[in-house]
C-alpha cells in the first residue's frame, strides 16, 4: 500500500536530517533504509530542492542526485536559526489554522500541528494577532482529499459520485484507494469494484464522497511510473486533433492531450490519442460553435453529421411545439 501524503511529508522531514549527517550517500542505501523504492526516492528528491527556510525562495535545499549518490550542497544554511518575517509568519499561522480544520485530519497530527501552531504564535508576538483576524475557506477538492487521504490510512473504502467528461455523465461507484498524486491535478488511483480495475480519479470532479464501513482490499499491484506523466498513450493509439476557440479552452483541462498549440484567435489547435476516437463525437457536439474536429477526416465528417442530425431534430421537435 502506497504511503499517503501525511505519511510522506514525515518521511521527508526525516530524509532532511538523514541527508544532513550523510553526505555522498547511496541512493539505493537510502531508499532501503526508508522502506521505498529508488524510484520513490528520487520522487522525494525531485521535490526537496522547492522547499527551504524561506517563503520568498532565497534559501531553498540545494539538493541532487547523479542516480547513484545524493548530495546536499548548502546544509549550513538550513542549520541557521530560522527567522520569519511578518508577512511569512501571518501565512504560515493562517496556513497551519486552516489545516487544522481539515475533516479527515488523524487526531494525533491535529494535536501536533496545534502545539506546533501556539508555540509559533508565542514567538511571533503581534503578528500573530494580526493573523488571527484572517481565515482560509478550502474548496471541495480540500475535503476530499482529506477523505481519500483518511481512507488510505485507515484502509477503508470510498463510495465516490464521479464526473466523467468521456461520458459526460456522473456515475457511483464504490472504490479501494491505492494512492494519491499529483500531475497538474490532485488525484487518486484506486481500484474501482464498478469496472473492477484499476481506474485513476481526479479529485475536482469528485461531486460527492463518503467513507465506508467496508475494508479497502485492492489487488496486488505495481505502482505506474508517473516520471513520464500521467497520460502515457499507447503508440498505436489514433491522433485526434480538435480546435476550440475562447469559450472551449477547457478541452485542455479535461482531456489528456499531446500538445495545445496557441491559436490567433485565442483559441487552441488540441492533439490527442486515444484507442476510441469514435467517443469524441460527444465532445464536437457539446462544443457546438466552440470547437470542431479536424482530423482524422472520417471523424471529423461523422461529428458533423451527428451535430446536423442534433439539429435536424431541435427543428422537428420546434416545429411539432407550433
Amino acid at each position: 500500500m502506497a504511503a499517503n501524503a501525511i505519511d510522506q511529508t514525515r518521511r521527508m522531514l526525516s530524509l532532511v536530517t538523514y541527508l544532513r549527517e550523510r553526505p555522498g550517500a547511496h541512493v539505493q542505501d537510502v531508499a532501503r533504509a526508508f522502506g521505498i523504492t529508488e524510484d520513490e526516492l528520487i520522487s522525494d528528491l525531485d521535490v526537496l530542492p522547492m522547499c527551504g527556510t524561506s517563503f520568498r525562495g532565497g534559501d531553498l535545499l540545494d539538493i541532487d542526485t547523479d542516480g547513484d549518490r545524493i548530495w546536499w550542497h548548502n546544509p549550513d544554511d538550513v542549520a541557521e536559526p530560522l527567522r520569519l518575517a511578518a508577512d511569512e509568519a501571518t501565512a504560515l499561522l493562517v496556513a497551519a489554522r486552516a489545516v487544522a480544520t481539515l475533516p479527515g485530519l488523524r487526531e494525533s497530527d491535529r494535536q501536533a500541528l496545534l502545539r506546533a501552531t501556539a508555540k509559533l504564535e508565542a514567538a511571533a508576538g503581534e503578528v500573530a494577532g494580526a493573523s488571527s483576524r484572517l481565515s482560509v475557506t478550502f474548496e471541495s477538492e480540500g475535503g476530499v482529499f482529506a477523505d481519500v487521504d483518511r481512507a488510505i490510512s485507515e484502509r477503508r473504502r470510498l463510495w465516490l459520485r464521479y464526473y466523467s467528461p468521456a461520458r459526460d455523465e456522473l456515475t457511483e461507484r464504490e472504490v479501494d484507494p491505492i494512492r494519491l498524486f499529483a500531475v497538474g491535478h490532485t488525484y487518486m488511483e484506486a481500484w474501482c469494484r464498478l469496472s473492477e480495475a484499476r481506474r485513476t480519479f481526479r479529485l475536482d470532479r469528485v461531486a460527492e464522497i463518503r467513507l465506508l464501513d467496508e475494508p479497502a482490499a485492492p489487488p496486488e499491484l505495481e505502482l505506474r511510473d508517473l516520471s513520464e506523466g500521467l497520460v502515457q498513450p499507447a503508440a498505436e493509439d489514433p491522433e485526434v486533433v480538435v480546435e476550440v476557440g475562447p469559450g472551449g479552452r477547457w478541452v485542455a483541462e479535461y482531456y489528456p492531450h499531446d500538445s495545445a498549440e496557441e491559436l490567433p484567435d485565442g483559441g487552441l489547435r488540441i492533439t490527442l490519442r486515444t484507442p476510441a476516437p469514435a467517443s469524441l463525437r460527444r465532445l464536437a457536439l457539446r462544443l457546438g460553435r466552440d470547437g470542431r474536429i479536424t482530423f482524422p477526416p472520417d471523424l471529423a465528417e461523422s461529428a458533423r453529421l451527428a451535430a446536423g442530425e442534433a439539429l435536424a431534430a431541435y427543428e422537428a421537435d420546434d416545429y411539432r411545439r407550433n
